[in-house]
């Protein structure tokens, strides 16, 4: 199983539910339709659940999106209490639940080819591996520069640090301060080094790389993909050959996550309609036969 994630973000989207669970039944007639998605708490999901929720729209279908934890969400689905859970990170994050439920699951699309954590820096940085960094920790000021104490991903730098042997101190902030140090360091062409995630804005915002991690301490990069309860697609064909072609490179999904993450409830519909109108080509590519 993967041993490290990014922070869960604060909900950002107006058209969550707080509880899957509550009252929710299989579907009738009445509300065929309605395309109940749900996702996790975390920037990308959310920002894709923003994307879809347009997108599907535009089809002609009612969408109601639905924010919680994996463990219901996966409950739900295979329950056929939700239709699609937008974010699902394989072959290990995630694989438990499907190892439970997988006989009522399908995964409909794979949005994303490859997830990961690990020690960032910018790209003119001329170190490539995690094994160079002692002979230039001065250059770095003998520091990783992280966010909250205990995060996984801060626990899995912290063992990084111990089994290459690395003359460095992990600093624990927030994200909001690790971003800026890093955005004062590039401005400033420094070198800096940070534990990080893709997808995540910063790759739209920076010209980054991740040093690469010989150890494998890390974890392999992973797959985002969309999964939906079993039969989904036969209902909604024109809906599961969306979420099939559906892609987005580092560029796009940081673009669209840094677009979600300036907008307020009010702004985020226009801002999305913004973001399609400025990517048309590459969402017509998801339609066109």
């Amino acid at each position: 199983m993967k041993t490290s994630k990014r922070l869960l973000l604060p909900i950002v989207s107006a058209c969550c539910a707080l509880f899957l669970l509550s009252g929710c039944a299989d579907k009738n007639s009445a509300d065929k339709n309605t395309i109940r998605l749900a996702t996790g708490n975390w920037p990308e999901g959310i920002a894709v659940s923003q994307l879809l929720e347009a997108l599907i729209g535009d089809m002609g279908y009612t969408v109601k999106t639905t924010l919680a934890d994996p463990a219901p969400i996966f409950t739900a689905v295979a329950n056929g209490q939700q239709d699609v859970m937008i974010e699902t990170w394989l072959p290990l994050f995630h694989q438990s639940y499907f190892d439970q439920y997988g006989a009522k699951l399908e995964v409909i699309g794979t949005w994303f080819e490859s997830a990961q954590v690990g020690l960032v820096v910018p790209g003119y940085v001329t170190i490539d591996s995690i094994e160079e960094m002692n002979p230039v920790a001065d250059d770095f000021n003998g520091k990783i520069v992280g966010f909250d104490a205990g995060a996984s991903t801060m626990i899995v730098a912290e063992e990084a640090i111990k089994q290459y042997g690395l003359n460095y101190e992990l600093i624990a902030s927030s994200e909001a301060a690790m971003l800026a140090y890093l955005q004062n360091a590039i401005e400033k062409k420094e070198w800096v080094v940070i534990p990080g995630w893709e997808p995540h804005t910063m790759f739209a915002r920076y010209d980054l790389k991740f040093l690469t991690d010989p150890k494998g301490l890390f974890g392999e990069p992973e797959r985002i993909e969309a999964t939906a309860r079993k039969g989904f697609s036969k209902e909604y064909p024109e809906i599961a050959k969306l979420f099939s072609r559906m892609k987005f490179t580092t560029a796009e999904i940081g673009s669209l996550m840094d677009l979600i993450d300036k907008s307020t409830p009010q702004t985020e519909k226009t801002l999305i309609r913004e973001w399609i109108s400025k990517n048309q080509a590459l969402v017509d590519s998801w339609f066109v036969e």
